[in-house]
């Protein structure tokens, strides 16, 4: 498959978590949902790190910050710096258990979650609740489905 190709199924996947960011869910769920963008980027600088490199997470950081409303450059910061973090730790992380990279993943969504609310905190002096925190599990837990989901299309796709 070319080039062009393997983009398109990158750009894809991360149409799909934009969407699944923005979708509404019912009140009690909500709090509960997953950072599905910061999840698939996170999948794709960890399998691709040539590809999904930090000014490529800046700039899906900068379109949920459009997406969601937020002021910008918040979501934007928060994803390049935990995809810096991916990145370079690469390695490392694809030698891991599918459950010690959720746990690795859950650190990174918390480190996310973390450099947001003090940056809401330092321009908007909001107070800090630990369900706050709560997309930090779901999104440790879905990690596995969501890795080998796009493992195998990774791998259909014969994306490289």
């Amino acid at each position: 498959m070319k080039a062009k190709h393997n983009n398109s199924v990158i750009l894809f996947t991360l149409v799909i978590s934009l969407i699944l960011t923005i979708m509404p869910l019912p009140i009690g769920v909500d709090a509960f949902r997953p950072n599905w963008a910061l999840l698939v980027v996170a999948y794709w600088s960890i399998a691709l790190p040539n590809r999904v490199n930090v000014l490529f997470a800046w700039m899906i950081g900068f379109i949920i910050d459009v997406l969601l409303g937020s002021v910008l450059g918040i979501n934007a910061f928060a994803t390049a710096l935990v995809v810096y973090v991916s990145a370079n730790n690469y390695q490392k992380i694809r030698n891991f258990s599918l459950w010690q990279q959720s746990f690795i993943i859950g650190l990174l969504v918390a480190l996310y979650h973390l450099i947001i609310f003090w940056l809401q905190r330092f321009i908007f002096d909001v107070d800090f609740s630990i369900s706050y925190l709560k997309p930090v599990l779901t999104s440790a837990i879905i990690w596995p489905v969501v890795f080998l989901l796009l493992r195998k299309i990774r791998r259909q796709f014969k994306v490289h």
